[in-house]
């Protein structure tokens, strides 16, 4: 009588836990998507096309011009712009130019729009299925929110850089659009974690946070911040040379307004502080990742060999002038530090077998 009790239990208990593993491939697959969506963000930043397009069309904007009237309306509109006015107009930027600064900012966005419709209607499909185990339905919400916020705050971004007076997009909104989208790019990885979890124990309880977890996110999110602003203020020019800046280790900087405005607005300030903080970046991850080393072996080198190439590929930028594929790699293995960080986070908030056994 006992196992006749039993199996409607597990029964409920299988349906209850939904179908994780499936769960799990999607929301990697979107992650991958992102990461693709950081690098192409940094290489529209790099090659300053993020202004080439002057209006928010969420659906028809997905088309490019496909007339030639279509074109130079587009680039009538640019010319409205003080990027336009005061830079690219005098240089003489012709229409074959400004299609090719488009091409990047309209792959972009239509990047952003697939990223939408990549986790919207998977979620709605095991949504309707009951697929989506007890507690998850919440947390996939979430993460569907802040797509919809990082569309938002890429336009408010975008729209900072809209007028005759000044020739860029604020490094305030850069560094919030990069910011939310990295946050998501955790969160994304971290609940696919979870649900693989689930897979092999269907009693298998969410990771906590833990404290280490916790201060090396952060040191983390300071570093990606100084470096959203380092790319919003073209501070990468600041110096090709490397460990010395201008000849010295610490270089000059405005000080008229103080060290904290310096700190947020100076682009010689604040590259000290991004090459000289990743040390710090370093530290913390030294620490969590032998503390996982025992528990989830891959995640201790992927986050060891990420951080390693990142300083690498950080002073070569730098020496090289800022070269754009180099540029490109920095963001594209940023964007791998954030996932085998919330990989090394998840695995001490865990304290289980590693996954891939």
């Amino acid at each position: 009588m006992d196992a006749a009790m039993q199996s409607p239990r597990r029964a409920a208990l299988e349906t209850d836990r939904g179908r994780p593993r499936a769960l799990a491939l999607w929301l990697l697959a979107v992650a991958a998507l992102v990461t693709a969506m950081v690098v192409v963000g940094g290489i529209t930043r790099l090659t300053e096309s993020g202004l080439s397009i002057t209006e928010w069309k969420p659906v028809t904007g997905a088309l490019p011009p496909l007339s030639d009237a279509q074109w130079n309306a587009e680039f009538a509109a640019y010319q409205q712009i003080g990027e336009y006015r005061q830079i690219n107009g005098p240089a003489g930027m012709s229409l074959a130019d400004y299609k090719f600064i488009y091409f990047w900012e309209w792959s972009h966005r239509l990047l952003g729009r697939m990223i939408g419709l990549a986790f919207a209607l998977p979620l709605a499909w095991f949504w309707l299925r009951r697929a989506i185990p007890a507690g998850y339905k919440p947390r996939l919400l979430a993460l569907l929110a802040l797509g919809g916020l990082q569309g938002v705050f890429g336009w408010y971004m975008v729209k900072s850089g809209l007028s005759e007076q000044v020739t860029d997009v604020s490094h305030f909104w850069l560094s919030i659009h990069l910011l939310t989208a990295l946050f998501t790019l955790a969160g994304l990885v971290w609940a696919a974690l979870d649900l693989l979890a689930l897979e092999r124990d269907r009693l298998a309880r969410p990771a906590r946070l833990t404290v280490l977890g916790t201060v090396t996110a952060v040191v983390l999110a300071f570093q990606l911040l100084l470096g959203a602003w380092v790319a919003g203020l073209n501070a990468g020019l600041a110096s090709d040379t490397w460990p010395l800046m201008q000849g010295r280790l610490v270089p000059e900087y405005d000080t008229s307004h103080g060290f904290l405005w310096a700190a947020a607005h100076d682009p010689f300030l604040i590259h000290f502080l991004h090459r000289w903080w990743a040390w710090v970046v370093v530290a913390a991850m030294v620490v969590l990742a032998r503390r996982v080393r025992s528990i989830e072996r891959p995640a201790s080198i992927a986050l060891h060999s990420a951080f390693g190439t990142q300083i690498i590929l950080g002073i070569a930028t730098v020496m090289t002038g800022v070269a754009l594929w180099l540029a490109a790699l920095h963001q594209l293995v940023g964007a791998l530090v954030v996932v085998s960080t919330a990989w090394c986070a998840h695995a001490a908030g865990r304290g289980v077998a590693p996954l891939a056994r």
